[in-house]
This record gives structure tokens, sequence and C-alpha cells, in this order.
């Protein structure tokens, strides 16, 4: 059998298992709406949390920036392509979160792995929790350390895991928001369970800044830490953030340490220029402008309630990520399928990406839905699953 005979065996048994994916072509953004396949829908499908994807503001940085600098940087880091407006943000960034330096990475997935493969070896152990982004998991698994992964939330397993790790370096990794149920890390408890161990406390808050916390600086905010209490931050840029890539936060002999030794690091073109100009103003935003995140913990707050009285199965979550469970993948391809005639873009999640059998509808909430879009989102889950007879688990 050919390579073509075999990779077509394969999509064939994923369609069988209501498996396949494919990528839907969005032709234009509209505040809340986007036009999808050339039909208009109300997007409740969105990472841009804070609405920033479309600002205005920062449109015209990039625009700016654009004139400036021209657009890709055209080499790597250490070679060409290290510009003033990456270091700028890597400065900026580093003095809002309150850690001592940061590394701008082309993306969350590139940032994880080179964290975890470059500070972890085959004498390292890595402690983390099974929902964890397949990023951090993959880095883990890529670095050849002992990946030891306890139960969801368990945090009793964890300090078990950490307690019986044997290693010359260990670290204790986890999502600060976890991007397919939507529920918060129990960050202090975690804190506390690091320094007993003299582990090295790790959190991706891509789905925790611009959300979390007094005025959406994430996790840490919230739980009332501190770089000393989490000794590296990653912050992906393409949720609340509106942009791209990811933010490295720790201090300076870790992050100098990656710039000279990580391999996604060294050997990627650098992130365009652009982008790190867009992203000063985003993060500039998130102090200048706190209505963004105010509109968002509102809607948060409003579809949770009217989710509660319409009995809808929603799995408990104060984030923007409200998961709607549908139980098997056809049922989630169903229901989404059904919603999208009616006007509403929502995502099927199904395994992998999930468990067998949680297959879902992931909504997710920002700053530019209003109350009426909402409230319309929430009558038609109610109708489209009264017409559905199938249980939800």
């Amino acid at each position: 059998m050919s390579l073509r005979d075999e990779l077509r065996a394969d999509a064939d048994r994923r369609e069988s298992r209501h498996l396949r994916r494919q990528r839907r072509v969005q032709d234009l953004r509209e505040g809340a709406y986007a036009i999808v396949d050339g039909q208009r829908l109300l997007n409740f499908s969105s990472n841009d949390y804070l609405g920033l994807a479309q600002h205005p503001k920062l449109i015209a940085a990039f625009r700016k920036s654009a004139s400036e600098y021209g657009v890709g940087s055209a080499g790597s880091a250490l070679v060409s392509g290290y510009f003033e407006s990456h270091r700028a943000l890597e400065i900026q960034a580093a003095a809002l979160f309150g850690y001592e330096a940061c590394l701008y990475a082309g993306s969350g997935y590139l940032a994880n792995i080179g964290v975890l493969q470059t500070l972890l070896d085959d004498d390292s152990v890595c402690v983390q929790d099974k929902l964890n982004h397949a990023c951090l998991l993959d880095g883990a698994r890529f670095s050849g350390a002992s990946l030891k992964r306890y139960a969801h939330g368990d945090i009793a397993s964890a300090g078990k895991l950490c307690g019986e790790a044997v290693g010359t370096r260990l670290f204790l990794v986890s999502d600060g928001v976890f991007s397919m149920d939507g529920d918060a890390t129990q960050l202090a408890e975690l804190s506390m369970i690091a320094k007993r161990h003299h582990a090295t406390l790790m959190i991706d808050d891509a789905h925790g800044v611009g959300v979390l916390g007094k005025s959406g600086l994430g996790s840490l905010q919230a739980a009332g830490l501190s770089a000393d209490d989490v000794p590296i931050l990653v912050v992906p840029c393409g949720k609340a953030l509106g942009g791209q890539g990811a933010l490295i936060l720790s201090n300076h002999d870790i992050i100098n340490h990656l710039v000279e030794c990580a391999r996604p690091y060294l050997f990627s073109t650098a992130p365009a220029p652009v982008l790190a100009s867009a992203l000063s103003e985003s993060l500039r935003l998130l102090q200048a402008e706190p209505e963004h995140h105010a509109a968002l913990l509102s809607n948060i707050a409003h579809f949770s309630q009217l989710a509660k009285q319409a009995g809808l199965p929603v799995l408990p979550s104060t984030s923007a990520i409200q998961p709607l469970m549908a139980g098997s993948n056809a049922r989630a391809l169903h229901l989404a399928g059904r919603l999208r005639e009616q006007g509403f873009w929502l995502s099927a999640i199904r395994p992998p990406t999930v468990p067998q059998g949680k297959a879902r509808l992931r909504i997710t909430l920002t700053a530019l839905h209003r109350p009426e879009h909402i409230e319309s989102l929430v009558a038609a889950l109610h109708d489209t699953l009264r017409e559905d007879h199938e249980p939800a688990s």
C-alpha cells in the first residue's frame, strides 16, 4: 500500500469516528461577527477575549511599525532579526508582570517547548496536570525528562508525585486556565508544593492573562502571587492580547540561558517586529483601557446566569471559556452544524483534544459581545438541545 493509500485509509477511519477536521475561511471580521465561508456568523469561537485584535490603536501601531521596519524580521534573533521593538516589548512586559526579564518567542508552542526542552534533561522529573496543553506535555517528552501526570486538579496527587521524584531537577508545570474545561488551576497550592519540594513552578497563562485578576494580569494577580512564587511564566499573545507569539518571563539567568541555548528560539526566524510593536500597544491598553476587561467579566457573568437558568449542560467555569458538553463526537458536530444554520459559530471539540466521550461545544466569550448576543445564543442552545434527544454524556 502506498503512503497516499495509507493516509486515505487513515482519513476514512477518522471519518467513521466523526473525527475529521476542516479549516473554515474567515473572509472578514466585524466586531463580534465573522464572515465565514461566505456566511455572517456571531462568533463564539474566538480567543480574542478583550477584542484587541481589531482595536484601532493596535492596527495603527502595526501600520506605523511596518512603515519603519518593513514586515518580516528576515533573520533569527541572534543573527539579524532582533529589533528595537522586540527589546522594548520585553522590557515593558517584564515590568508589567513583575519579572526581571522577558523573552519574546514566535508562538506559545515554541515557547513552552523551548523552556522545557532546554531546562530539563534525562535526569530531570516534570510533574504536570493531565489536562495541560499539548505543548507542555510535548516539551517534557522532548526533553527526555521523566514525565509524571496527576489527575486533573488533584493537588494532593501533585504533591505526592513531587515528593516521590528522584532526579537532579524537578519542575511542576500547569496551565493557569485550562483551555478546554475553562477552569483555573489552584495556583497558590501549587506554589506551596513547589517550594516544599524545591521544584521550579512553571505556568502557561494563555487563557488567564486578560481575563483573571483585578486588572486582567492573569492567574498570578488573581491568586495574589508574584515572580518569587512562579519563577517561570509563559504568556502566549494570541488570545486576550490580540497578537501573536509568546512572552517568557523569568529571572535574568534563565532568560539569558534560553536566549543562548533554546533551540526553537535559536533556529527560528524572529517574530516580525511589527507584531512586537502591536503587542506593546496591547500591554499598554490592558492598563489604560480597563473597560475591555470589565465588559468581558460582565459578559461571563451574564452567560453563566442565563445558562444556569436555561439548564444548559455547561461545565463550571468563571473564565471566558464555557464548555457545553455534548458527549459523542457525532452529537457535537450535529449541534455545531445546527447552530451555524442559525447564525452562530461555535467549535465542536473532539478527541484527541478532549478525552473520548467528552466531546463538547467550546463557547468563548469576549468583550465584543453585547448582552443581546449572549441572550440569543442561550436561547438557540436551549431550543437546539430540546430538539436533540441524545443524552449529553
